[in-house]
């Protein structure tokens, strides 16, 4: 009879389900309910949105996206107040990100 030899033990992966289920899971755990701005938090992100977009200057954006607040750091290209759209480059990428004004949720000059 021969040896077997070096086999690795992977008791789970025969069950990829469960991996798929508990992701999902602990996903949801983690979600968190997107925050309610007042009138007067919205028109500081507008101030502040309007004034890094004139001085070219970088901002930290504050944004609510599949149940969780994401922050990314860039410059703003473009605002469309009427259309509730604004146009971002992000710091790593520099890649053009469109995204609602109701997904915002705090916006900071770096």
């Amino acid at each position: 009879m021969a040896p077997r030899g070096m086999k690795k033990w992977r008791p789970f992966a025969t069950m990829p389900e469960q991996y798929i289920g508990l992701k999902e899971m602990i996903n949801k755990q983690a979600e968190v309910a997107q925050p309610v701005l007042t009138e007067e938090q919205m028109e500081q992100i507008n101030f502040t949105l309007i004034e890094a977009l004139h001085t070219n200057k970088q901002v930290y954006l504050t944004y609510y996206k599949r149940g969780q607040c994401i922050t990314e750091r860039g410059f703003i290209q473009f605002v469309d107040s009427l259309g509730n759209l604004f146009t971002f480059i992000d710091d790593v990428f520099e890649l053009k990100n469109k995204m609602r004004l109701s997904e915002l949720i705090d916006v900071r000059l770096a």
